[in-house]
């Protein structure tokens, strides 16, 4: 299945899309079949809820679904905008590492976190700080947790999860290259995390390790890998981290890019990956403003 976050009537609202892609709000599911599941995705997403919704809903017939209205403007916000975690993992590619003539973890991933106040959705502006000379995009897979967990090993991992998103992520990397202890502040700026626009649960990928992600610049390709190329995959980076720390329904892992990409004022950034919607923003550079 795949969600997605709207503005509707001013409000923002969860919808899940149907075959067609169009979305179906979870206020007029809720108002045709008298149920009180939960109109925010967030929300929806936590212990309990989210895999109850999805037996339920496959359980419904198509032509109580067709009778559904369906919501015409579909202008797509972030998933959800107060995820208790963000967990962002640097270096995850080899080749990426070597952009930076850095050497790439091998033992462990070399994560850090962000701030909900970076987060930003699809089309809004990533906007380069007064801070910062070079800033650059990275195009990413997020993990979405689906239940809360502690000391899950990789086999279990899969078991945890809500579904997948498009990522973009950012960094001030002029501030970073100064000292690496100036990591935080290179990754919290405001606008410096782009999320959505669905969450696609995993049964609707056919296989993970195969998936490839692209960091996109004006239309052009950057650079692109697979997830099997990840020196840490998804699956382990949620047991390590489960390791570190519970995790919570609503917290996102950003599993690394296979290339950043240095940002100018008028460009847009996109994050491609195989069988997802682009994610694509546009940049403004607070300094010519």
């Amino acid at each position: 299945m795949r969600f997605v976050s709207i503005e509707h009537e001013g409000k923002e609202q969860a919808a899940v899309l149907d075959e067609a892609l169009k979305a179906i709000l979870l206020s007029s599911i809720n108002e045709h079949f008298n149920k009180s599941w939960p109109c925010d995705l967030f929300e929806l997403i936590q212990t309990g809820n989210f895999k109850a919704f999805q037996r339920w809903w496959r359980d419904q017939s198509t032509e109580e679904i067709d009778q559904i209205e369906r919501s015409e403007s579909l202008e797509n916000l972030p998933l959800y905008r107060h995820p208790r975690k963000i967990w962002g993992i640097g270096l995850n590619y080899v080749d990426h590492a070597s952009d930076l003539d850095e050497q790439a973890p091998q033992k462990e991933p070399a994560s850090f976190m962000k701030p909900d106040t970076t987060i930003i959705g699809p089309g809004d502006r990533i906007r380069i700080p007064h801070q910062s000379e070079r800033t650059t995009g990275e195009a990413e897979l997020g993990i979405i947790i689906g239940e809360e967990c502690r000391d899950v090993s990789v086999e279990e991992a899969k078991q945890v999860i809500a579904g997948y998103t498009t990522v973009i992520d950012m960094t001030a990397e002029d501030i970073l290259k100064r000292n690496p202890r100036y990591l935080t502040r290179s990754k919290s700026f405001d606008t410096f995390f782009s999320f959505g626009p669905q969450l696609v649960t995993p049964s609707e990928i056919q296989d993970l390790d195969q998936l490839e992600v692209s960091t996109v610049l004006n239309g052009e390709v950057h650079r692109s890998n697979k997830v099997e190329n990840m020196t840490f995959p998804p699956y382990h980076l949620v047991s390590f981290h489960s390791q570190v720390m519970t995790l919570k329904p609503g917290d996102i892992i950003s599993t690394g890019t296979p290339g950043a990409i240095v940002l100018q004022d008028g460009d847009i950034i996109e994050c491609q990956i195989d069988g997802f919607p682009s994610l694509r923003n546009p940049v403004s550079d607070l300094k010519k403003q």
